[in-house]
Formats: structure tokens, sequence, C-alpha cells
């Protein structure tokens, strides 16, 4: 069975294809919603035999059901932000371990070493939100870094910790708290990466991208606004940096398929639901039907657009309560 040190090492698409099938043959057995939802589709397992043919399972179902694999009890259990009356999704996580290595492989593949770094991070702190996997990963990367801390609401401390640190820097931060920053001091951040992690919904006004990094360039006198993009229901991440268009490591893949028709992929270029093969996630589902619409580009890079409609408001944005 493909192991960890095997996941983060795949640099290619045939050692992607290969570990692809595998990981869908190891769920297929063993995830019970999984198994469940290729029998009500008439999908056989041994049917298939090409990445391209892997069904991706709707993300609500993490809300409904246990999506998980495990041979033991997880070690803990990563749960998304909601509204008041919605159900959260959970994401039961075998190895706290693996969840690290995944977001630190992910790291370093777009921002090197994090301990040249220091990270400042507008989000609740990990005592405040302990089931979101944005906040433990923030945790753990501050650590990493050995300088920054978490600065939710408190703007001044954090602007003058950061003008007397001397190292490359990284605020990151969910949109509508980066945009109340730049509204109220309107900061010219020297030797900073500027990078948000989801929308306004029930907060701001909702911009296009675009033009909500426009407002972040001009008052942080940065010349591009950089993108985490991750969820609960995901161990790894992707990261624009620059211009909402996204990256993955290795082990991760984005496709596009039709709104209309949840299995009819379509060509690159295409705008429509994003699809996401995320290997990390060994042991609960790592085919994802998410409800993002966007595009993939020819070289793998993708963007996101919005929601589809009637989707659940959800996400990073919601994290502050």
């Amino acid at each position: 069975m493909l192991t960890d040190d095997d996941l983060f090492r795949i640099a290619d698409n045939e050692a992607f294809e290969a570990a692809a099938l595998e990981t869908f043959r190891f769920q297929a057995e063993r995830c019970a919603p999984y198994r469940q939802y290729l029998a009500l589709i008439g999908v056989r397992p041994g049917q298939i035999h090409r990445p391209e043919e892997i069904p991706h399972l709707p993300i609500g179902l993490f809300k409904t059901h246990d999506i998980y694999c495990g041979d033991a009890a997880p070690e803990a259990v990563f749960t998304s932000s909601s509204t008041t009356g919605m159900t959260p999704s959970h994401h039961a996580m075998r190895s706290l371990a693996l969840y690290e290595q995944a977001f630190r492989a992910s790291f370093r593949t777009f921002y090197g070493e994090p301990r040249r770094w220091s990270l400042y991070a507008l989000l609740p702190n990990y005592l405040r939100r302990k089931g979101s996997s944005l906040v433990y990963m923030a945790d753990r990367l501050i650590a990493d870094c050995g300088s920054g801390g978490f600065y939710l609401d408190d703007y001044e401390r954090l602007l003058d910790d950061m003008a007397a640190d001397p190292k490359p820097k990284i605020l990151l931060g969910v949109s509508y708290a980066l945009w109340d920053l730049a509204e109220r001091y309107s900061p010219k951040l020297k030797g900073t990466v500027v990078m948000e992690t989801g929308g306004m919904k029930g907060y701001r006004e909702e911009l296009p991208k675009e033009e909500f990094h426009r407002i972040l360039c001009d008052a942080f006198g940065v010349e591009v606004i950089h993108s985490e993009y991750g969820m609960a229901e995901l161990t790894s991440q992707a990261y624009s940096l620059g211009g909402n268009r996204f990256r993955c490591p290795g082990w991760m893949r984005v496709e596009v398929r039709d709104i209309n028709d949840p299995f009819e992929l379509l060509p690159d270029g295409s705008r429509g639901g994003i699809n996401i093969t995320d290997l990390a996630n060994r042991w609960s589902c790592a085919f994802i039907q998410t409800e993002d619409v966007g595009k993939r580009f020819t070289d793998g890079s993708f963007d996101i657009e919005g929601r589809i409609d009637h989707s659940d408001i959800r996400g990073c944005n919601l994290l502050v309560q």
C-alpha cells in the first residue's frame, strides 16, 4: 500500500495516476458511505481503470455521514464553520501527523522553509476555534516559523509587531478582516506577503476577486495578493501567488465538471463545478465534488469564481462568530 513518504514524493502524472487508482480501490472497499454512493450510481470499482473515471463524492455528505475508513478511532475531527441552524461538515483525521506532514509539504512547495518567515494570522486562535483545520495549521506553522502569532481584532499590536520584525512576513487572514484592516489603517507593509483565505459572505459586501485584491493592494502597498485554498473536508491546500490562479502540490489535482451533469468532465478552460482529488485524504475520501465554481487551465492550475447557486454559506470567512 502507498506509504505517507510515497505520497509526498509524487512528482509526475504517472505516479499520481497509479496512486489515485490504488487509493480509489482501498476507499471503495473501506469507506462505507463512498461504497454505498458508488452502488447507488451504478459504478463497480472493478470497472474503473483510469483516474478520470473515478466518481467524486458530493461534499455535502461530510455533513450527514462519517466519511472514514480508518482502522482505529481518529485522532481529531475537523469541522467546517457554519451559521446558526446549519449543519457543519466533519472530517475525521486518523493521524494528525499525516495532516501536519501534508500542510508543511504544501507550504514548502510554494514558500520554502517556514523558519525563514514570520506568520501573522488574522484568525481566531486555537483555543477559540479548536475544530478548525485552518487554525490548527496556522498554529503549527507559527511555531515552525518561530515568530508571528494570532492577532484577531488587535490591529494596532499587529502592525507594531510587524513593523519591528526584520524577517520576511506572511499576513494570513480571513478576507473581511483584511479588508477591515485596510480600511481602518491603510498600512504600507514592507517585506510582507498578504494572503487571504476566503470570501466575506455574511460580513461584508461580496466583491469580484480582482476588485477586492486591488483594494488590498492599494491599501497595503503590495503588488499582488496571495490566497490559500483549503477546507475542512481536505487534508491539503492549494495556493495562489497572485491573480487568483491556484496551484496544487503533487498529490492533489483539480478537474471541472458540468454543473448540471456531475458525471461529465469538461475540457480545460471551461467553467464548471470543481472536483478535487486530494490523495492525502487517505483515511476518508480522496475524491470530492465541491460546491465551488471555477476553471482549470492547461497547466493544471485553476481559479475560483464563486459558489454553485443554493450552496450553503460556509468556509474560512465564517470562522469568527
